[in-house]
């Protein structure tokens, strides 16, 4: 979870269910690394001189810039409560929502023998949907923690994670989600 998405100073930004988010991630994140499961994080690439081409729509076009005026660190930022250990991969996405999508996270999962993936993150409708889809479609089984995805949007955040459960993911409650990762 980045800044561009946590920090409310950002058009993406939505702090109001990001940081609840951030807080469930956190736990969960000492959770993994207590149990000695391995942890990739992603996050967008953003590099401030980046001129958005025609196929970047919506806020995508605004990701990698810094708002007008205010001093804000770069946006691509992990948050301090889920700041990578130097043993942990950071995946850079280029441009595209799906951590999977033009990235080596898919070879990285196989080599380590994973066969269950934890999506977490900001956006459900967004980021977290596209990375749970694309694992799904690689064959991975998908769990994704209810308390630790969030969206600007309420209904899209709600509509989404049925629809990924529905189809892709088995979406749980973070509690369950601790409770079977500690009967591994």
């Amino acid at each position: 979870m980045t800044l561009a998405f946590v920090d409310g100073r950002w058009p993406t930004g939505c702090p109001e269910t990001a940081r609840p988010a951030v807080d469930a991630n956190a736990r969960l994140l000492d959770e993994m690394r207590r149990l000695g499961h391995p942890v990739y994080f992603t996050k967008l690439y953003a590099d401030p001189g980046h001129v958005p081409f025609p196929g970047q729509k919506g806020r995508w076009k605004t990701v990698g810039r810094r708002p007008p005026g205010d001093d804000l660190p770069p946006g691509d930022v992990i948050v301090d409560e889920l700041a990578p250990r130097p043993d942990e991969l950071v995946i850079c996405k280029s441009h595209k929502p799906s951590g999977f999508f033009g990235t080596e996270l898919a070879a990285l999962l196989v080599y380590d023998r994973v066969d269950t993936v934890v999506v977490t993150g900001l956006t459900t409708s967004g980021c977290v949907r596209a990375t749970a889809a694309d694992a799904f479609q690689y064959d991975f089984d998908v769990v994704i923690p209810f308390e630790c995805v969030a969206d600007r949007s309420q209904i899209s955040h709600k509509v989404n994670l049925l629809d990924l459960h529905m189809k892709y993911a088995d979406v749980a409650p973070l509690d369950h989600v601790i409770d079977w990762l500690n009967s591994l």
